[in-house]
C-alpha cells in the first residue's frame, strides 16, 4: 500500500483500527494522546437500578453526575472508553453563540427563543465550571473570549459580523466589534464575546467519571448495547440485561429507527492540530465567517502548544476523498501559521436538527425513555446542559428549559426546509446505491488497506482488504434502514450516507443509530480458508 502523503510524519500506519474501537488511520485525535484514565470493567452481570445511560460521552456522564447527586441508582453503559466519542473528539470550546448564528436564530424562532438559549448555554457552561471546581479536575479549563471574523472586506460578510454583534448584545451578551485581533494574519471586522471558555473535553469527561464512580453510580466500558426496549424497561448487551426505571440514550443520536431521524442530518468534519510556538496564538475561540470556514483555538497537550483547526463539513459518507478534506485544511494552517507538519488530525461527527435546537427529554413514545440530539457543532454545551436536563426531568424537578428542547415539541414551519433538504438526500442516496453497480468485479481487485463494494451471490457485500491481505467481508447493507454504506479511506471505516451510521473493518458499530453490526458474509471467509490449507505461507483468515 502506497503511504498517505498527508500523513503526519509522527504518526506512523498502526494498520487497521482495534475492533470495537476507533478507526484512527486517518491519525491520532489530539486529546487521545496523552495517557488516559484507568478504565472501567465491562458489565459482567445482570442489574437492577433506578436509571440506566447508554453513552459515556459529556451529556451521560453529567447526567450520571447529576442523578447520583439526587440519590438515584445508576449504571451508564459505554461501547468503547469513556470520553472516547465524540466529546473526546470535540475541540473543547464552550460558548453562548451557536454554530448557525444567533442572527439567524431569532429569525426562525424570535428573539425570546434567542435570550433563552443564551441563558441555557451559559448556564452549562457554569455547570461545567462548578464541577471542574467540585471535583478538582485536571483540564485546562479557562474563560476566553469567542470571536467571529471575516478577513474580506466583502459587504455581506461585514454585514453578517454586525448582525451577529446586534444579535449578541440583544441576547445580553459582553460583546463589541473590533478590526484588530491578536492573530498572525490580517482581519477586516470581528465580534467578540467575553467569558467564554475552553478546555481538554476528554480530560474532563474522563476526571468527571471517575469522580463520581461508586456503589450508587456505576461505569461499565466495553459493554456494547444490543437492544434498548422501553417497553420492558430493559437495555441488554450481548450477555447482560440491566433494568432500570429509566432509560437515557446519550449517543449523540437515537439508536435504533426512530421518528427523530428524519429531523436529523449526520455530517462530518476534520481538524488537525500543528506544535506552534509561545507567541503565536493566543487563548480564545476564532470563528471565520468567510466562505472556508473555519474554528481556530490554541490547545496545549504534554506541556507543548498547538494550533487546533477545525473545518471541511460534508454529509457523513457522501465525500469519496476525505484524505482531500485533510489535505486542504492542513494547506490552510500552514498558510496562516508558522508551524511544521500537523501532528494530529481525526475526524468528528455532528447531527444538525431541522428547527435549529436540539431535542432534549423524554420521547412522545415511551416517557421512561430520554434523548439528547440534534446538536449541530455545539455538542459540549448541549452536552452539559442536557445531561442536566435529563436529570432534572427523572428527579421530578421542573426545568425552566424543558418545553423549549422537547423532543415532542412540533414546528414544521421552522423544520420544513431542512427536513425537506435532508430527507430528499437521504432518498437520493437510496435510490443511488442500490441503482450502482459494485466499485470492483471481484475481490482479486481489492487492494491491501482498502475497502470496496463487490457483488456475491447477487449480494452487495462491504470487503476490506488489510495490510496483511487478509479479507474482512461483510454485508453492505447498513443495519439501521437498509441503505448501501460507502468506504471511508481516511478512518478505515464503513459509512451510512442516510442516517451516519458507522462501522469498523471489523463489521462492529463505531456510532450513529445503529445497533447491530454488519452482517459477516461467509463467502470470502471461506476461499480465505481454501488459500491459506493450499498455501501454508499465507497468513491465516482473519
Amino acid at each position: 500500500m502506497k503511504p498517505d502523503p498527508y500523513q503526519a510524519s509522527s504518526q506512523q500506519d498502526a494498520g487497521p483500527p482495534r475492533a470495537g474501537g476507533h478507526a484512527l488511520s486517518g491519525g491520532m485525535p489530539l486529546w487521545a494522546s496523552q495517557p488516559l484514565g484507568a478504565r472501567f470493567p465491562a458489565l459482567d452481570v445482570d442489574l437492577n437500578v433506578d436509571v440506566a445511560i447508554v453513552g459515556g460521552g459529556i451529556t451521560g456522564v453529567m447526567a450520571a453526575a447529576q442523578l447520583a447527586r439526587a440519590g438515584r441508582t445508576v449504571a451508564l453503559l459505554e461501547a468503547q472508553q469513556i470520553g472516547l466519542g465524540n466529546s473526546g473528539l470535540a475541540t473543547g470550546n464552550l460558548y453562548a453563540t451557536t454554530g448557525e448564528g444567533l442572527h439567524a436564530l431569532g429569525v426562525k424562532w424570535g428573539d425570546d427563543v434567542v435570550e433563552q438559549v443564551v441563558r441555557a448555554r451559559l448556564l452549562a457552561i457554569e455547570l461545567v465550571e462548578r464541577s471542574i471546581a467540585e471535583h478538582r479536575i485536571a483540564c485546562g479549563f479557562s474563560r476566553e473570549p469567542w470571536t467571529l471574523y471575516t478577513v474580506t472586506g466583502d459587504e455581506d460578510r461585514l454585514e453578517r459580523i454586525q448582525r451577529e454583534y446586534n444579535a449578541a448584545r440583544g441576547a445580553g451578551l459582553e460583546a463589541r466589534i473590533s478590526n484588530d485581533l491578536p492573530l498572525p494574519y490580517m482581519i477586516a471586522r470581528a465580534v467578540v464575546v467575553s467569558r467564554q471558555a475552553q478546555f481538554n473535553p476528554l480530560a474532563y469527561v474522563q476526571g468527571l467519571a471517575h469522580a463520581i464512580a461508586g456503589p450508587h453510580c456505576r461505569l461499565f466500558e466495553d459493554s456494547p448495547v444490543l437492544e434498548i426496549d422501553a417497553d420492558a424497561g430493559t437495555v441488554s448487551t450481548l450477555a447482560h440485561t440491566v433494568r432500570a426505571d429509566h432509560i437515557v440514550v446519550a449517543t449523540h443520536t437515537p439508536k435504533g429507527v426512530h421518528v427523530l431521524h428524519t429531523e436529523l442530518g449526520p455530517y462530518r468534519e476534520y481538524a488537525v492540530a500543528a506544535p506552534i510556538g509561545e507567541r503565536d496564538l493566543p487563548g480564545g475561540i476564532f470563528w471565520s465567517a468567510d466562505d472556508y470556514a473555519t474554528s481556530t483555538r490554541l490547545a496545549e497537550i504534554g506541556g507543548r502548544r498547538h494550533v487546533l483547526v477545525i473545518g471541511e463539513r460534508h454529509k457523513t459518507g457522501q465525500q469519496p476523498h476525505p484524505e482531500a478534506c485533510y489535505r486542504r485544511l492542513e494547506e490552510h494552517v500552514r498558510a496562516r501559521f508558522a508551524t511544521g507538519p500537523c501532528s494530529f488530525r481525526w475526524s468528528a461527527q455532528q447531527y444538525r436538527s431541522a428547527d435549529g435546537l436540539p431535542y432534549i427529554g423524554s420521547t412522545a413514545a415511551a416517557s421512561n425513555l430520554y434523548l439528547a440530539t440534534g446538536f449541530g457543532a455545539d455538542g459540549l454545551t448541549w452536552g452539559a446542559l442536557a445531561g442536566w436536563m435529563i436529570a432534572d426531568e427523572i428527579a421530578g424537578r421542573g426545568n425552566p428549559f424543558a418545553e423549549l428542547f422537547s423532543p415532542r415539541r412540533f414546528t414544521p414551519m421552522k423544520s420544513a426546509r431542512n427536513f425537506l433538504k435532508e430527507n430528499i438526500n437521504v432518498a437520493g442516496q437510496y435510490i443511488a446505491d442500490y441503482a450502482h453497480g459494485a466499485d470492483v468485479p471481484s475481490l482479486d481487485d481489492i487492494p491491501a488497506g482498502e475497502g470496496r463494494i463487490v457483488e456475491l451471490d447477487g449480494e452487495r457485500v462491504a470487503a476490506y482488504r488489510d495490510d496483511a491481505g487478509r479479507l474482512h467481508a461483510h454485508s453492505a447493507v447498513c443495519t439501521h434502514m437498509k441503505c448501501i454504506v460507502h468506504w471511508n479511506r481516511a478512518e478505515r471505516s464503513w459509512d451510512c450516507p442516510c442516517h451516519g451510521s458507522r462501522f469498523n473493518y471489523d463489521g462492529s458499530v463505531i456510532e450513529g443509530p445503529a445497533l447491530a453490526p454488519l452482517a459477516p458474509h461467509a463467502k470470502p471467509a471461506r476461499r480465505e480458508a481454501a488459500d491459506a490449507a493450499a498455501d501454508p505461507t499465507l497468513p491465516p483468515p482473519a
